[in-house]
């Protein structure tokens, strides 16, 4: 692999250094609980147990942080691979290309087709709010011509009477 060892990612992390970077990298809590508490329910629900999905899912918040600073570290460590392929590319943007390169650099590989199916539907989610910002400019753009034209008329018509 390139980039950074897992190691290093480890170290560089904020909670790791006694918080030395800004509390502003932490994952904001309550989506790190929504997706964790999500995961589990659909586990629950795979296991077929009827009782289990009546139940409200505990998490300790030890364990919520843990997991948070996990995702952390994850994520640094594919930053730092992925800027390393910018770098060996003479390019100074992380794309997407990038991150997936990355995610198969450090082996991830079960990663590729969940995230390659997010990306898709992320990019066809912002085609649609694309279209739709598109086709509203385009009518709030004829409303005014239309109101421009009334004006005109009703301007035109006044100094001709």
């Amino acid at each position: 692999t390139r980039g950074i060892s897992f190691f290093d990612a480890v170290q560089r992390s904020s909670t790791y250094n006694t918080r030395t970077m800004a509390d502003t990298e932490d994952l904001p809590r309550a989506h790190v609980k929504r997706i964790v508490k999500n995961k589990l329910a659909e586990l629950q629900g795979a296991t077929g147990d009827g009782d289990a999905q009546k139940r409200d899912i505990q998490v300790q918040k030890e364990a919520l942080q843990a997991l948070s600073e996990s995702a952390k570290i994850f994520i640094h460590y594919l930053t730092a691979t992925a800027n390393d392929l910018c770098h060996e590319a003479k390019r100074s943007t992380i794309s997407a290309d990038d991150v997936m390169r990355a995610v198969e650099d450090t082996e991830f590989n079960e990663f590729l087709e969940p995230l390659k199916l997010s990306l898709e539907g992320y990019k066809k989610e912002h085609a649609e709010k694309s279209a739709k910002r598109m086709e509203k400019g385009l009518k709030r753009k004829a409303a005014a011509m239309e109101a421009d034209n009334a004006a005109e008329r009703v301007a035109g018509g006044g100094a001709a009477a």
